[in-house]
């Protein structure tokens, strides 16, 4: 493997502009040109989250970009993982594991965060021993400077990693030359120092228009710009945010069955749900409306960060009766770690792990009942369904322990590799587990599809979802090649 580069750093004007899919793009682009890079994200603010192989929780950007760079995902590219608990507060989770909750406030004061800081520089230099060029994303926008102090995620790590900082834009949402140039200029000097180039992102229309815009942010900010990225609508790239599902909230498609994931306000790991998107049977979208609900044929209730809020929520917006009302005229209901929890006859929670309600009555359509614990499981599993020898694999991160209810036996939906049984069937139209991931295998997916098959038509899954996922990869690798000056990237990572 070729070394020597410097490390870099995707650093935004603010959030969402693109510095997790450019990051994304460079891992591959790195493996491609023969490097071994790995992403880092020091702090990363997510409710999508991916379980390693050692039974750790990093954000799943950084496993999108470990994919990308043909690795298996570590905590150490991203050390530092907030989980949203609610408007004000956060789960921290410090080297895979929760250490605690933290207010917005608490979090972001001075006092205590140089323990933070001292353990996310210990986990870059153990990954920065193993991988050239660590390719780092920041978090937000740079110049946020009532936070300049406690900042351990953008310019002070790039400075603590030697690394040349790439600064993204987004055109697409306006006003790219007051934000590009601003950015740079409240930077402190030893900090505008580390920025070496400019990237603009996300532009429609005719490339051309942008070339005296390339110019002048060029004249006024004394760094290059060093590409112009497209939009793009058609490479596939698993998102970290759930800014964009309500965008997916298309209902009803005849030939098709139609599937509703709702769309829950805490909702996590709904990455759960790309593969059924693609599958050429499946019409799938998200909503909250209680009309779209009861026409689907499928209703999925996903993971959750705050399972007895949401499942609050969904009684007082009249989802969960629209759901019940739904599951007695025929649909299918699947529940998936926190859906799964929702499914059963209660929610316990006596220690107050959520919030203040002890106790939350479920939709009752699974003889379970869950019991809201501290400790956190996070793991990747094996599995089979019941009644089938073929291994399937998933993964969990949840809190919680669901058993049978009270006078009731059960049946599991699976057998861990480990022997136990996971989840519980009633039917082939009622069932739920704690296995992110699930529909990644085409054996369930056939299986929840099988019995709205008729609607289908001829059309049947054909799609390997892995191989599909490193296709995408590749597109993106060479939309973004062919937009980047690669050359004068290059010349600055091997500058001395």
């Amino acid at each position: 493997m070729k070394t020597g580069l410097h490390n870099l750093m995707l650093a935004g004007t603010g959030s969402d502009v693109g510095k997790s899919i450019i990051a994304t793009a460079l891992c591959r682009i790195l493996l491609q040109d023969g490097y071994a890079p790995a992403p880092f994200k020091a702090q990363n603010m997510a409710l999508n989250s991916f379980a390693t192989k050692d039974g750790l929780e990093i954000g799943r950007a950084q496993a999108v970009q470990a994919e990308a760079a043909g690795l298996e995902c570590h905590t150490d590219m991203n050390p530092l993982l907030l989980k949203p608990q609610s408007d004000h507060t956060s789960q921290v989770v410090l080297n895979g594991k929760p250490i605690g909750s933290s207010s917005a406030y608490d979090y972001f004061r001075k006092e205590g965060k140089e323990e933070l800081r001292v353990a996310v520089c210990e986990a870059f230099d153990r990954l920065s021993k193993r991988y050239n060029p660590i390719v780092m994303e920041g978090a937000g926008s740079v110049s946020e400077l009532n936070l300049a102090e406690s900042d351990i995620v953008n310019l002070p790590m790039a400075k603590y990693a030697n690394a040349d900082v790439f600064l993204v834009a987004d055109i697409d949402r306006g006003g790219v030359f007051a934000s590009v140039y601003g950015s740079i200029a409240l930077q402190k000097p030893e900090y505008k120092s580390l920025i070496k180039g400019i990237i603009i992102n996300k532009f429609r229309g005719d490339l051309r228009l942008f070339d005296e815009g390339k110019k002048i942010l060029e004249d006024i900010c004394k760094v290059p710009v060093l590409g112009v990225i497209p939009y793009y609508k058609d490479i596939y790239i698993e998102e970290e945010d759930s800014v964009d599902l309500a965008r997916k909230s298309f209902s009803m498609e005849k030939g098709k069955i139609n599937v509703a994931v709702v769309l829950l306000r805490h909702i996590s790991n709904f990455t759960d749900f790309n593969s059924l998107e693609r599958d050429p049977r499946v019409h799938l979208y998200y909503t909250s409306n209680t009309e779209d609900i009861k026409k689907s044929d499928i209703i999925i209730i996903p993971g959750t960060k705050s399972t007895i809020d949401d499942l609050y929520e969904l009684r007082r917006n009249g989802c969960a009766q629209a759901i019940i009302s739904a599951h007695r005229s025929g649909a299918t209901v699947l529940g998936i770690c926190g859906g799964y929890q929702m499914m059963g006859t209660q929610i316990l929670d006596p220690d107050h792990i959520e919030g203040d309600t002890p106790m939350l009555p479920g939709l009752g359509l699974l003889p379970v009942v869950t019991t809201m614990t501290a400790e956190k499981t996070t793991r990747q599993t094996a599995f089979r369904l019941k009644g089938s020898d073929e291994e399937l694999k998933g993964y969990e991160i949840h809190m919680g322990e669901t058993v049978p209810a009270e006078g009731h036996t059960t049946q599991p939906l699976a057998i861990l590799d480990n022997g136990k049984a996971e989840g519980c069937i009633v039917d082939n139209r009622t069932m739920g587990c704690y296995l992110h991931g699930i529909l990644d295998n085409p054996q369930f997916a056939d299986f929840l599809l099988d019995p709205f098959k008729e609607k289908a038509g001829k059309e049947s899954s054909v799609i390997d979802y892995d191989a599909f996922k490193q296709r995408q990869y590749d597109l993106l690798a060479d939309h973004v090649r062919k937009h980047l000056d690669m050359n004068l990237l290059y010349k600055i990572l091997q500058n001395d």
